[in-house]
């Protein structure tokens, strides 16, 4: 597998851990059957995605990589979805972890 390929499939790992936490508290304790379904299929598919990625890049970046992007996608979408606190403080830390997937990215070897 190319290093592009393993790549987007981190990226898509990090999207699907964010569509697995929000349908988690969207299953609300797994007591509603639809979401709770999604959030298994989510939990399965970044699992697989996540391993593959693996097997290509790094295991130290691609790990920091996958959880920022969860981390921040989770907390975006927290906001919106669920009214959660957007405050400055927040804000920066979404910042600061976006900007440290970059650096990881940058800074790790072909």
């Amino acid at each position: 597998m190319k290093t592009s390929t393993a790549w987007l499939m981190l990226l898509a790992a990090g999207g699907l851990d964010v569509l697995w936490a929000l349908s988690m508290k969207f299953a609300q304790g797994y007591t509603r059957p639809g979401w709770t379904a999604l959030s298994l299929a989510a939990l399965a598919a970044f699992v697989w995605l996540l391993g593959r990625a693996l097997s290509v890049l790094p295991v130290g970046s691609a790990y920091a990589v996958w959880t920022g992007l969860g981390a921040a996608g989770t907390a975006l979408l927290g906001a919106a979805c669920f009214g959660e606190a957007l405050t400055l403080g927040r804000i920066a830390g979404i910042v600061l972890i976006v900007g440290g997937v970059i650096v990881l990215h940058a800074a790790t070897p072909a």
